[in-house]
């Protein structure tokens, strides 16, 4: 019976460790949001963060988009009728050969996509993160944070994500170094030959 109760301890210890809301980790692992398997999807703007809370490429279950343009997965973009930029390839769903067509009711944009920023690329913009603290910088202990691993800080991100997604708002684990400063975001874009995303 001894070895038993020390069996059941054991287990519960380890679903306590395991559980993806008190464990960092996962946190940095690379992801693709699900809007980018929306074919009239033109890509994230670089003036926003984007939470996507209910990630199953992520064990946070929190994939993170930090002030990112474009789509994760093409990286040099392309132009509204759908031609690829710098002789590149067009933009595709992801794993698939379908055409990204862009917004249905805007000919203005099109299918336009926006390369990424150099400065701002999917390894230092988008990636596995989690809710460290909430918008007033605490962890009250009715809800559930995360701490960052080594060469991550917890930053201030989400103050309004609408009504009925305040536990979105807050602090989120983000790579040293890649804190957005708006005023010399972006000051060129990816290029397949004059400046090539990593």
């Amino acid at each position: 019976m001894t070895r038993a109760l020390v069996i059941a301890i054991l287990l519960a210890a380890g679903l306590f460790v395991a559980s993806p809301g008190c464990s960092e980790q996962g946190v940095g692992d690379p992801c693709t949001p699900e809007q980018e398997y929306n074919v009239d999807f033109n890509g994230f703007s670089v003036n926003e963060v984007n939470v996507e809370s209910k990630s199953f490429q992520c064990r946070t279950r929190v994939c993170l988009v930090n002030h990112f343009q474009g789509r994760v997965s093409c990286p040099y973009g392309q132009n509204a009728d759908g031609t690829p930029t710098s002789g590149t390839q067009g933009c595709t769903v992801p794993g698939t050969d379908t055409p990204i067509t862009g917004a249905p009711n805007d000919p203005t944009t099109g299918a336009t996509v926006k390369p990424q920023c150099v400065d701002r690329t999917t390894d230092r913009a988008v990636y596995c993160s989690c809710r460290c603290a909430d918008i007033n910088g605490n962890k009250p202990s009715d809800q559930i944070f995360c701490k960052c691993p080594d060469g991550f800080s917890c930053t201030q991100l989400v103050t309004s994500i609408g009504v009925g997604n305040e536990g979105l708002t807050g602090s989120y684990c983000i790579k040293n170094g890649t804190a957005y400063d708006p005023n010399s975001v972006c000051p060129d874009t990816c290029d397949a030959t004059r400046t090539p995303c990593p």
